[in-house]
């Protein structure tokens, strides 16, 4: 046994319990990354908590999209970046499938509505951009309205853009070794299982024709006013910290210089999106 009451007893921070395990031979690298990230994700969030003043105080709005391959960890991410933010100026919106009176709507408008307020930062966990992969490649939308919505949303971001409304565009990707791992994961975790939908099911079997997508997606949609950036996830703690310090790197916002981490991300995890470059989904 390698803990004793009495060992137990003596424990009471983090410290003390490395130490413990160090005394007992006992190999702390795995443990050391953990609580190392731990403590940048404190940092990180405290900075986050600086950029949301930031935004509240010079009426602000701000809109970062996660979109990506299923299991990419987006949802996880969204959580770390908005536990400590307060409530009344941030939202996160993730709609449903749409209504049959919806579905008789601009494609655009059930996202307009959820745009932020002066003041407002808001995590579209999944957007838009469902028309431009998920719709296509699962068959829920026609070519005639995957093509109007691929020559809209230019436009539609243009005119964000001109209005104020600053957009981040994160996809999370993963590669399809990691992803079914993911997925055999969630299937024997009773507390993941909501996680898998029919579509998640679908997405290994899929996986040239979300590739397909999202390459002309990248290609059509990426601009200067709304730039696409590629997160690496297969290692979800590092894409989670990165994902929060390329929103960081990009604002210049009150009391940035008293940061106690960086606040810039890896370019082996983050990257800009550009035509030549190698994914690993």
């Amino acid at each position: 046994m390698l803990f004793t009451n009495k060992d137990i007893q003596k424990i009471h921070s983090q410290k003390d319990l490395v130490a413990f395990l160090e005394k007992k031979d006992v190999n702390t690298s795995k443990i050391d990354n953990i609580l190392q990230y731990g403590k940048d994700l404190r940092h990180l969030q405290i900075e986050l908590h600086k950029f949301q003043n930031w935004i509240f105080k010079n009426n602000k709005r701000i809109v970062i999209i996660f979109e990506g391959r299923d299991a990419a960890g987006k949802g996880g991410t969204i959580r770390r970046f908005t536990r400590y933010l307060h409530p009344r100026s941030m939202r996160v919106v993730a709609l449903n499938k749409p209504t049959e009176t919806e579905r008789g709507q601009w494609y655009f408008r059930r996202h307009v509505k959820e745009l932020p307020n002066v003041g407002e930062l808001v995590f579209f966990d999944r957007s838009w951009y469902n028309r431009a992969v998920v719709e296509p490649v699962m068959g829920f939308c026609t070519d005639e309205e995957y093509d109007t919505f691929m020559r809209q949303v230019p436009e539609f971001e243009h005119m964000l853009f001109e209005d104020g409304v600053e957009i981040v565009k994160f996809w999370f990707s993963i590669s399809k070794e990691e992803q079914k791992r993911r997925f055999k994961m969630r299937k024997t975790d009773p507390l993941k299982q909501w996680k898998l939908s029919p579509v998640d099911l679908k997405s290994q079997s899929k996986w040239d024709d979300f590739t397909k997508y999202k390459s002309e997606m990248f290609s059509r949609t990426h601009t200067s006013y709304a730039p696409w950036i590629i997160v690496n996830t297969n290692d979800k703690r590092t894409a989670r910290l990165e994902s929060i310090r390329y929103v960081l790197s990009r604002f210049e916002y009150d009391g940035k210089s008293d940061k106690n981490t960086s606040v810039y991300p890896d370019p082996n995890i983050i990257q800009r999106f550009h035509r030549s470059m190698i994914q690993i989904d």
